[in-house]
Protein backbone atom coordinates (compact mmCIF):
# COMPACT_ATOMS: atom_id res chain seq x y z
CA UNK A 1 0.00 0.00 0.00
CA UNK A 2 1.26 3.47 -1.47
CA UNK A 3 2.09 5.93 1.78
CA UNK A 4 -0.55 8.65 2.67
CA UNK A 5 2.33 10.80 1.52
CA UNK A 6 2.76 9.41 -2.12
CA UNK A 7 -1.01 9.10 -2.65
CA UNK A 8 -1.08 12.87 -1.96
CA UNK A 9 1.10 13.26 -4.40
CA UNK A 10 -0.66 11.46 -7.15
CA UNK A 11 -3.53 12.97 -6.64
CA UNK A 12 -2.08 16.14 -6.89
CA UNK A 13 -3.55 17.01 -3.48
CA UNK A 14 -1.58 19.75 -0.75
CA UNK A 15 -2.95 18.38 1.85
CA UNK A 16 -5.21 15.84 3.35
CA UNK A 17 -8.53 18.42 3.77
CA UNK A 18 -11.02 17.98 1.35
CA UNK A 19 -14.32 20.35 1.97
CA UNK A 20 -17.29 18.22 0.62
CA UNK A 21 -19.29 18.95 -2.41
CA UNK A 22 -22.50 20.03 -1.11
CA UNK A 23 -25.39 20.19 -4.19
CA UNK A 24 -28.20 22.94 -2.96
CA UNK A 25 -25.97 26.01 -2.14
CA UNK A 26 -23.70 25.26 0.83
CA UNK A 27 -20.60 25.49 -1.18
CA UNK A 28 -20.29 29.06 -2.51
CA UNK A 29 -16.84 30.40 -4.20
CA UNK A 30 -16.38 32.28 -0.91
CA UNK A 31 -16.18 28.64 0.67
CA UNK A 32 -14.01 27.31 -2.21
CA UNK A 33 -11.44 29.63 -2.38
CA UNK A 34 -11.21 30.23 1.41
CA UNK A 35 -10.53 26.50 1.80
CA UNK A 36 -7.91 26.21 -0.96
CA UNK A 37 -6.00 29.32 0.05
CA UNK A 38 -6.06 27.87 3.54
CA UNK A 39 -4.23 24.33 2.44
CA UNK A 40 -6.94 22.35 1.53
CA UNK A 41 -9.48 21.36 -1.58
CA UNK A 42 -12.68 23.32 -2.30
CA UNK A 43 -15.53 21.39 -4.17
CA UNK A 44 -18.36 22.63 -5.73
CA UNK A 45 -21.38 20.53 -5.70
CA UNK A 46 -22.97 21.13 -9.13
CA UNK A 47 -25.84 18.43 -9.36
CA UNK A 48 -28.62 21.25 -9.41
CA UNK A 49 -26.92 23.73 -11.51
CA UNK A 50 -27.19 24.19 -15.23
CA UNK A 51 -24.27 24.69 -17.42
CA UNK A 52 -24.56 28.06 -17.27
CA UNK A 53 -24.81 28.42 -13.67
CA UNK A 54 -21.43 26.08 -13.32
CA UNK A 55 -19.46 27.97 -15.59
CA UNK A 56 -20.50 31.39 -13.53
CA UNK A 57 -19.43 29.71 -10.63
CA UNK A 58 -16.12 28.41 -11.51
CA UNK A 59 -15.56 31.96 -12.78
CA UNK A 60 -15.98 33.38 -9.01
CA UNK A 61 -13.56 30.88 -7.69
CA UNK A 62 -10.84 31.34 -10.31
CA UNK A 63 -11.65 35.08 -9.77
CA UNK A 64 -10.69 34.36 -5.91
CA UNK A 65 -8.26 31.70 -6.07
CA UNK A 66 -5.57 30.03 -8.82
CA UNK A 67 -5.32 27.12 -6.65
CA UNK A 68 -6.95 23.66 -8.65
CA UNK A 69 -10.57 23.01 -7.32
CA UNK A 70 -13.11 20.53 -8.01
CA UNK A 71 -16.85 19.80 -9.19
CA UNK A 72 -19.10 16.80 -8.15
CA UNK A 73 -22.42 15.95 -10.21
CA UNK A 74 -24.55 13.09 -9.98
CA UNK A 75 -24.04 10.37 -12.37
CA UNK A 76 -26.64 9.84 -15.07
CA UNK A 77 -30.55 10.06 -13.66
CA UNK A 78 -32.69 7.86 -15.55
CA UNK A 79 -36.41 9.00 -15.35
CA UNK A 80 -38.11 8.18 -11.97
CA UNK A 81 -40.90 5.01 -12.74
CA UNK A 82 -44.51 5.21 -11.59
CA UNK A 83 -45.11 7.20 -8.76
CA UNK A 84 -48.52 5.68 -7.59
CA UNK A 85 -48.65 7.42 -4.43
CA UNK A 86 -49.08 11.18 -5.85
CA UNK A 87 -52.13 12.36 -4.64
CA UNK A 88 -50.59 11.11 -1.05
CA UNK A 89 -47.90 12.74 -1.55
CA UNK A 90 -48.82 16.41 -2.20
CA UNK A 91 -51.89 16.03 0.55
CA UNK A 92 -49.10 15.62 2.86
CA UNK A 93 -47.44 19.11 1.91
CA UNK A 94 -50.55 20.60 2.10
CA UNK A 95 -50.76 21.86 5.79
CA UNK A 96 -46.82 23.02 5.53
CA UNK A 97 -48.01 24.86 2.35
CA UNK A 98 -50.79 27.13 4.05
CA UNK A 99 -48.60 27.30 7.39
CA UNK A 100 -46.19 29.43 5.43
CA UNK A 101 -48.68 31.20 3.10
CA UNK A 102 -47.80 29.47 0.02
CA UNK A 103 -50.32 27.72 -2.89
CA UNK A 104 -50.85 24.12 -2.78
CA UNK A 105 -47.64 22.12 -4.12
CA UNK A 106 -48.29 21.35 -8.30
CA UNK A 107 -47.61 17.97 -9.46
CA UNK A 108 -43.58 17.51 -10.13
CA UNK A 109 -43.01 16.87 -13.95
CA UNK A 110 -39.44 15.14 -14.96
CA UNK A 111 -37.38 17.57 -16.29
CA UNK A 112 -35.11 15.24 -18.00
CA UNK A 113 -31.29 14.64 -16.78
CA UNK A 114 -29.18 17.27 -17.56
CA UNK A 115 -25.96 15.34 -16.64
CA UNK A 116 -24.75 15.73 -20.45
CA UNK A 117 -24.90 19.63 -20.48
CA UNK A 118 -23.83 20.04 -16.71
CA UNK A 119 -20.78 17.83 -17.78
CA UNK A 120 -19.94 19.98 -20.85
CA UNK A 121 -19.78 23.05 -18.83
CA UNK A 122 -17.58 20.88 -15.87
CA UNK A 123 -14.97 19.93 -19.19
CA UNK A 124 -14.77 23.93 -19.90
CA UNK A 125 -14.64 25.26 -16.45
CA UNK A 126 -10.79 25.43 -15.50
CA UNK A 127 -11.85 22.35 -12.34
CA UNK A 128 -8.53 19.94 -11.63
CA UNK A 129 -11.02 17.32 -10.30
CA UNK A 130 -14.30 15.70 -11.22
CA UNK A 131 -16.23 13.16 -9.07
CA UNK A 132 -19.33 11.65 -8.87
CA UNK A 133 -21.99 10.65 -6.93
CA UNK A 134 -24.80 7.95 -7.16
CA UNK A 135 -23.04 5.63 -9.73
CA UNK A 136 -20.62 4.83 -11.96
CA UNK A 137 -19.38 7.80 -13.90
CA UNK A 138 -19.90 7.14 -17.63
CA UNK A 139 -17.38 5.83 -19.43
CA UNK A 140 -16.79 8.90 -21.96
CA UNK A 141 -17.09 11.11 -19.30
CA UNK A 142 -13.73 9.66 -17.72
CA UNK A 143 -11.87 9.25 -20.77
CA UNK A 144 -13.17 13.15 -21.51
CA UNK A 145 -11.68 14.65 -18.31
CA UNK A 146 -8.62 12.86 -18.26
CA UNK A 147 -7.89 13.96 -21.76
CA UNK A 148 -8.14 17.54 -19.68
CA UNK A 149 -5.90 16.53 -17.20
CA UNK A 150 -8.56 16.34 -14.61
CA UNK A 151 -8.44 13.58 -11.44
CA UNK A 152 -11.77 11.42 -11.68
CA UNK A 153 -12.83 10.52 -7.77
CA UNK A 154 -16.58 8.52 -7.43
CA UNK A 155 -18.57 7.77 -4.22
CA UNK A 156 -18.90 4.61 -2.71
CA UNK A 157 -20.21 3.19 0.38
CA UNK A 158 -19.32 -0.71 0.15
CA UNK A 159 -16.45 -2.60 -0.90
CA UNK A 160 -18.01 -3.24 -3.81
CA UNK A 161 -18.83 -0.11 -5.28
CA UNK A 162 -15.39 0.53 -4.61
CA UNK A 163 -14.69 -1.89 -6.82
CA UNK A 164 -16.84 -1.52 -9.55
CA UNK A 165 -15.44 2.47 -9.33
CA UNK A 166 -11.34 1.03 -9.49
CA UNK A 167 -12.84 -0.74 -13.00
CA UNK A 168 -14.78 1.93 -14.24
CA UNK A 169 -11.23 3.96 -14.14
CA UNK A 170 -11.50 6.21 -11.42
CA UNK A 171 -7.97 8.04 -9.71
CA UNK A 172 -9.28 7.28 -6.39
CA UNK A 173 -12.68 6.16 -3.91
CA UNK A 174 -14.62 8.33 -2.08
CA UNK A 175 -15.17 5.70 1.01
CA UNK A 176 -18.63 7.31 2.65
CA UNK A 177 -19.19 5.61 6.12
CA UNK A 178 -22.43 5.73 7.28
CA UNK A 179 -22.32 8.29 9.47
CA UNK A 180 -21.88 10.85 7.02
CA UNK A 181 -24.57 14.00 5.84
CA UNK A 182 -26.61 14.17 3.03
CA UNK A 183 -27.18 12.13 0.15
CA UNK A 184 -25.94 8.49 0.46
CA UNK A 185 -23.95 7.47 -2.35
CA UNK A 186 -24.81 3.84 -2.55
CA UNK A 187 -25.40 2.74 -5.95
CA UNK A 188 -25.67 -1.43 -5.64
CA UNK A 189 -28.17 -3.09 -3.70
CA UNK A 190 -30.46 -1.30 -1.13
CA UNK A 191 -29.07 2.03 -0.30
CA UNK A 192 -30.60 2.01 3.53
CA UNK A 193 -28.77 -1.55 4.03
CA UNK A 194 -25.74 -0.33 2.95
CA UNK A 195 -24.63 1.22 6.20
CA UNK A 196 -21.01 0.09 6.95
CA UNK A 197 -19.35 2.76 9.03
CA UNK A 198 -16.43 5.13 8.07
CA UNK A 199 -13.95 2.99 10.73
CA UNK A 200 -15.42 -0.35 9.02
CA UNK A 201 -15.33 0.73 5.55
CA UNK A 202 -11.90 2.72 5.34
CA UNK A 203 -10.00 -0.16 5.89
CA UNK A 204 -11.62 -2.70 3.73
CA UNK A 205 -12.08 -0.75 0.86
CA UNK A 206 -8.03 0.00 1.28
CA UNK A 207 -7.26 -3.66 1.05
CA UNK A 208 -9.67 -4.04 -2.11
CA UNK A 209 -8.50 -1.55 -4.54
CA UNK A 210 -4.98 -0.55 -5.71
CA UNK A 211 -6.00 3.43 -6.22
CA UNK A 212 -6.00 5.62 -3.20
CA UNK A 213 -9.25 5.97 -0.80
CA UNK A 214 -10.48 8.87 0.37
CA UNK A 215 -12.58 8.62 4.15
CA UNK A 216 -15.95 10.60 4.44
CA UNK A 217 -18.12 10.34 7.18
CA UNK A 218 -18.11 11.48 11.02
CA UNK A 219 -15.25 13.28 10.36
CA UNK A 220 -14.82 16.68 12.56
CA UNK A 221 -11.49 17.29 13.40
CA UNK A 222 -7.85 16.38 13.74
CA UNK A 223 -8.49 13.85 16.15
CA UNK A 224 -10.70 11.95 12.94
CA UNK A 225 -8.02 12.89 10.03
CA UNK A 226 -5.53 11.17 11.97
CA UNK A 227 -7.60 8.22 12.69
CA UNK A 228 -8.52 7.91 8.55
CA UNK A 229 -5.15 8.13 7.77
CA UNK A 230 -4.39 5.25 9.79
CA UNK A 231 -6.82 2.93 8.50
CA UNK A 232 -5.35 3.21 4.82
CA UNK A 233 -7.18 6.72 3.62
CA UNK A 234 -4.95 9.34 2.19
CA UNK A 235 -7.43 12.16 2.79
CA UNK A 236 -10.62 13.03 4.33
CA UNK A 237 -13.84 14.67 2.64
CA UNK A 238 -15.61 16.83 5.59
CA UNK A 239 -19.22 18.45 4.98
CA UNK A 240 -21.21 19.09 7.98
CA UNK A 241 -17.91 20.42 9.42
CA UNK A 242 -17.50 23.47 6.79
CA UNK A 243 -21.50 24.04 6.96
CA UNK A 244 -20.93 26.27 9.99
CA UNK A 245 -18.14 28.44 8.78
CA UNK A 246 -19.13 31.91 7.37
CA UNK A 247 -18.40 31.47 3.49
CA UNK A 248 -21.64 28.50 3.71
CA UNK A 249 -24.29 29.58 2.13
CA UNK A 250 -26.97 27.58 3.92
CA UNK A 251 -29.87 29.43 5.69
CA UNK A 252 -28.58 30.98 9.14
CA UNK A 253 -32.07 28.58 10.52
CA UNK A 254 -29.56 24.95 8.90
CA UNK A 255 -26.94 26.50 10.66
CA UNK A 256 -28.33 26.84 14.05
CA UNK A 257 -29.97 23.78 13.72
CA UNK A 258 -26.69 21.88 13.45
CA UNK A 259 -24.96 23.98 16.40
CA UNK A 260 -27.55 22.88 18.67
CA UNK A 261 -28.36 19.26 17.89
CA UNK A 262 -27.31 16.27 19.98
CA UNK A 263 -24.96 13.48 18.29
CA UNK A 264 -28.01 11.24 18.00
CA UNK A 265 -30.47 13.66 16.32
CA UNK A 266 -29.74 12.65 12.85
CA UNK A 267 -31.58 10.23 10.92
CA UNK A 268 -31.60 8.94 7.08
CA UNK A 269 -34.31 10.11 5.48
CA UNK A 270 -36.06 10.08 1.88
CA UNK A 271 -38.71 12.85 2.84
CA UNK A 272 -37.01 15.50 1.20
CA UNK A 273 -35.28 14.31 -2.47
CA UNK A 274 -36.77 10.91 -2.80
CA UNK A 275 -33.31 9.24 -2.19
CA UNK A 276 -32.08 8.68 1.05
CA UNK A 277 -29.80 11.30 3.29
CA UNK A 278 -28.55 11.59 6.66
CA UNK A 279 -30.37 14.81 8.10
CA UNK A 280 -31.20 16.42 11.75
CA UNK A 281 -35.03 15.27 12.17
CA UNK A 282 -37.45 17.71 12.29
CA UNK A 283 -41.11 18.16 12.17
CA UNK A 284 -41.39 17.49 8.03
CA UNK A 285 -39.52 14.19 8.11
CA UNK A 286 -41.35 13.26 11.18
CA UNK A 287 -44.52 13.57 9.37
CA UNK A 288 -44.02 13.14 5.90
CA UNK A 289 -42.31 9.22 7.03
CA UNK A 290 -45.26 8.79 9.68
CA UNK A 291 -44.86 4.92 10.54
CA UNK A 292 -48.83 5.16 11.22
CA UNK A 293 -49.68 6.77 7.76
CA UNK A 294 -49.84 5.70 4.41
CA UNK A 295 -46.00 6.10 2.35
CA UNK A 296 -46.44 9.56 0.48
CA UNK A 297 -42.29 9.88 -0.69
CA UNK A 298 -41.53 10.06 -4.80
CA UNK A 299 -38.80 8.69 -6.15
CA UNK A 300 -36.05 11.46 -6.77
CA UNK A 301 -35.80 13.87 -8.28
CA UNK A 302 -39.61 13.89 -8.28
CA UNK A 303 -39.84 14.16 -4.59
CA UNK A 304 -37.14 17.14 -4.77
CA UNK A 305 -38.95 18.99 -7.16
CA UNK A 306 -42.34 18.46 -4.98
CA UNK A 307 -40.31 19.80 -1.78
CA UNK A 308 -38.26 22.28 -3.23
CA UNK A 309 -40.79 25.30 -2.91
CA UNK A 310 -41.53 24.38 0.75
CA UNK A 311 -38.16 24.00 1.55
CA UNK A 312 -36.84 28.02 -0.37
CA UNK A 313 -39.76 29.36 1.69
CA UNK A 314 -38.87 28.06 4.95
CA UNK A 315 -35.07 28.91 4.20
CA UNK A 316 -36.47 32.44 4.08
CA UNK A 317 -38.64 32.75 6.76
CA UNK A 318 -35.98 31.07 9.35
CA UNK A 319 -38.03 27.96 9.24
CA UNK A 320 -36.00 24.89 10.16
CA UNK A 321 -38.71 22.37 10.96
CA UNK A 322 -39.08 22.48 7.13
CA UNK A 323 -35.59 22.15 5.81
CA UNK A 324 -33.45 19.25 4.67
CA UNK A 325 -30.96 20.08 7.77
CA UNK A 326 -28.50 17.98 6.10
CA UNK A 327 -25.68 16.66 8.74
CA UNK A 328 -23.55 14.07 9.80
CA UNK A 329 -23.65 12.29 13.36
CA UNK A 330 -20.17 14.62 14.48
CA UNK A 331 -22.04 17.48 14.61
CA UNK A 332 -21.45 18.56 18.28
CA UNK A 333 -18.26 19.41 17.17
CA UNK A 334 -19.28 21.96 14.23
CA UNK A 335 -18.32 25.73 15.07
CA UNK A 336 -19.04 28.77 13.83
CA UNK A 337 -15.54 29.84 12.37
CA UNK A 338 -13.73 31.48 8.90
CA UNK A 339 -13.44 28.57 6.68
CA UNK A 340 -9.86 29.49 6.57
CA UNK A 341 -9.42 29.28 10.19
CA UNK A 342 -11.25 26.25 10.52
CA UNK A 343 -8.89 24.20 7.61
CA UNK A 344 -5.95 25.30 9.47
CA UNK A 345 -7.46 24.00 12.72
CA UNK A 346 -7.66 20.65 10.67
CA UNK A 347 -4.43 20.50 9.28
CA UNK A 348 -2.76 21.22 12.84
CA UNK A 349 -4.73 19.54 15.14
CA UNK A 350 -4.09 16.35 12.46
CA UNK A 351 -0.04 16.89 13.04
CA UNK A 352 -0.21 17.37 16.88
CA UNK A 353 -2.20 13.98 16.47
CA UNK A 354 0.30 12.06 14.40
CA UNK A 355 2.78 13.80 16.36
CA UNK A 356 1.87 12.44 19.96
CA UNK A 357 0.73 8.74 18.51
CA UNK A 358 4.06 8.61 16.93
CA UNK A 359 6.09 9.90 20.39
Amino acid sequence: MPSHTDSLERLGLRSPVIQAPMAGGGDTAALVAAVNEAGGLGFVGAAYLTGEQIAERALAIRQRTALPFGINLFAPTPPPGPAPMMAEAMARLRPFHAELGLPDAEEPAYGGDMFDRQFTALLDSGAAFYSVTFRLPPADSVAAAKARGMRVLGTATTVAEAVALERAGVDAVIAQGSEAGGHRGSFIGDPAANLVGTMALVPQVADAVGVPVIASGGIMDGRGIAAALALGACAVQMGTVFLTTEEAGIPEAHKAAILSAREDQTRITRAFSGRPARGVVNRFMETVEDPRAPKAVLPFPLQNALTRPLRTAAGKAGRAEFLSLWAGQGLTLARRRPAGDLVADLLRGTEEVRRRLAG
